[in-house]
């Protein structure tokens, strides 16, 4: 078995981020779902765990706790989309869960489209494409 990514998140209210994450089309692992957490398969190797604040905080150590609506980021999550497309169909689910835009969608560079968008809880997910010629130029560029 190769390694995994769970993405562990807190959450204000653990149905409403359900909601959000069930709309983004992520399946719902229910062996590892509860009152307290529940758990979405992204793809056969990477997981998010939605974790109710209280049941995050009993994980954190040294007087940390949750920053939860604290305005700073420690973190981006990002995903890569298979099309154009795809970065666009993200944000329209994300937003039909009750999730809002965080960056709005862009081409930084020719060949790359990129989103990013923020769940309830205020936890950004950057989706985007980059295009086969794209990707060849910037390995190119690197070897």
């Amino acid at each position: 078995m190769g390694q995994m990514i769970f993405v562990n998140l807190p959450t204000a209210d653990l149905a409403t981020a359900d909601k959000f994450y069930e709309a983004l089309g992520f399946a719902k692992n229910p062996a590892f779902s509860d009152e307290n957490a529940t758990s979405w398969i992204i793809d056969e190797n990477i997981f998010v765990m939605s974790l109710q604040q209280e049941f995050f905080g009993s994980f954190l150590v040294n007087g940390d706790k949750p920053g939860l609506g604290s305005g700073q980021r420690e973190v981006l999550n990002a995903l890569s989309a298979d099309t154009r497309e795809g970065v666009d169909d993200f944000v329209t689910r994300a937003q039909a869960g009750g999730g809002s835009i965080y960056r709005a969608a862009d081409e930084p560079f020719p060949g790359m489209y990129q989103a990013a968008v923020q769940d309830p809880d205020g936890h950004v997910w950057e989706i985007s494409w980059m295009s086969p010629e794209a990707l060849q130029s910037m390995e190119a560029s690197e070897g």
